[in-house]
């Protein structure tokens, strides 16, 4: 469904899809309009005599604006019987309605508090209900503040650069970010098909990391950018055809003839796996000799053992601190001590929403936030097709987030949906 969008934009991507208003359960309240001046008097005695005690999510007073800017205030007075008749309301709130003089009328509301931020608005449609926000503390679910949104839209602006640069065309790209100090780990295109050998694992060359310059002031003063377009020999590119996007066509590599026997083929090499690969491969660059010290601390039998998954996983997380921001490495080799575990704590940017097995990937990494310019809609994992971020029985669980990006920075990409 298009969409037009005329400014940058950071939208949350919740872990469950918004359910529309209809299709939540409701229960039968009686309400009343009610003059504002009264509306502390009768709002304190009705929280007395008739609680909404299974309905706290709601609230209990509803504000409208009429035509010409005037407003009405609505208070539930109780929860309606099953045969939805005004007499049968409690003795008290029957009083108190005729000695105020009001009008009673039934209505409906949600009969469970919102799980995500989409669904709350769906169902203040109805009636206005709370949101609270999840209980896990990750930046950037409440909101960024505008520092915060321009770093996101300057690594967002390198990885739709980086997946234009390519080669053979528009690809997906990742950037890994260790968000502590807004440093680039690792950044990589797809890469299915390679006219170079692959990377032997024991090669200790480190991967090439470029340096991301903020986006100047000039960008944000008028909310859009010219410099963000993806073009193909000068031509602008339209998704339907991005067919060398690993994630948004998993078979196509199988399709392709090799037209070299320089050129391999590797289905899995997308570019969030290529990224956490080059991460790793930074990783025993900074910290060498760290493989050994996982074997000596993990027992043997403890790692062979499916029925002590847990505990195993337990040591091996403990087997070495996790980087902070006082002992992070520079540029030179540091102690096993300060080795990080993975990819925790990072963030990734991707120029299009991630596959199943890429978002699979960044939860074993124990990524902290995925962000994305475009969504995938033939086999998105985090938000148009599965929503991997809210599966429960995950051990870890990560923010998702859409960068959305004036128009006019997207000229002929044709990725707004």
């Amino acid at each position: 469904m298009g969409m037009s969008n005329n400014s940058w934009e950071i939208i949350h991507i919740s872990g469950k899809p918004p359910v529309q208003t209809d299709q939540q359960p409701t229960v039968n309240v009686i309400a009343s309009v009610i003059d504002p001046k009264c509306a502390n008097t009768l709002v304190r005695k009705l929280n007395q005599i008739a609680p909404l005690e299974n309905l706290r999510h709601v609230k209990r007073v509803r504000k409208k604006y009429l035509e010409g800017g005037e407003t009405q205030l609505s208070v539930i007075l109780c929860l309606a019987e099953d045969d939805i008749k005004l007499d049968t309301m409690p003795k008290d709130v029957l009083q108190l309605v005729n000695s105020c003089q009001l009008s009673a009328f039934t209505t409906k509301v949600c009969k469970y508090a919102a799980t995500s931020k989409d669904e709350w608005e769906e169902q203040c449609k109805l009636w206005p209900t709370s949101f609270h926000p999840p209980t896990y503390n990750i930046e950037g679910i409440a909101g960024f503040s505008a520092e915060d949104s321009k770093l996101v839209f300057s690594f967002i602006k390198f990885a739709l650069e980086l997946a234009r640069s390519h080669s053979d065309g528009v690809v997906n790209a990742a950037v890994v970010v260790d968000p502590s100090f807004n440093r680039v780990i690792a950044s990589a295109c797809d890469g299915i098909y390679s006219w170079q050998a692959p990377r032997d694992e024991n090669s200790k060359e480190m991967p090439s990391l470029q340096h991301v310059e903020p986006l100047g002031s000039n960008l944000f003063a008028n909310g859009s950018s010219s410099s963000v377009q993806l073009h193909i020999n000068g031509s602008p590119c339209d998704l339907k055809k991005n067919t060398a996007v690993s994630c948004l066509h998993p078979q196509w590599w199988s399709q392709q003839q090799l037209s070299s026997s320089s050129c391999y083929w590797h289905p899995l090499r997308h570019a969030a796996m290529v990224a956490i690969e080059d991460s790793a491969a930074r990783d025993r660059h900074l910290y060498p000799g760290t493989e050994h010290y996982y074997e000596k601390t993990v027992p043997v039998d403890l790692l062979q053992s499916s029925t002590m998954g847990s505990p195993a996983k337990k040591q091996k997380t403990n087997a070495t601190k996790v980087m902070d921001s006082e002992t992070a490495p520079a540029d030179h080799l540091c102690s096993q001590s300060t080795r990080p575990y993975l990819c925790t704590g990072y963030d990734i940017y991707l120029a299009w929403e991630p596959c199943i097995m890429c978002a699979m990937a960044l939860v074993h990494q124990r990524i902290r936030r995925v962000f994305y310019a475009f969504p995938n809609p033939n086999s998105g994992a985090l938000g148009s097709v599965q929503r991997l971020q809210g599966e429960k029985s995950l051990n870890h669980h990560y923010a998702v987030f859409r960068v959305m990006m004036p128009d006019e920075t997207l000229d002929g990409v044709g990725a707004s949906p």
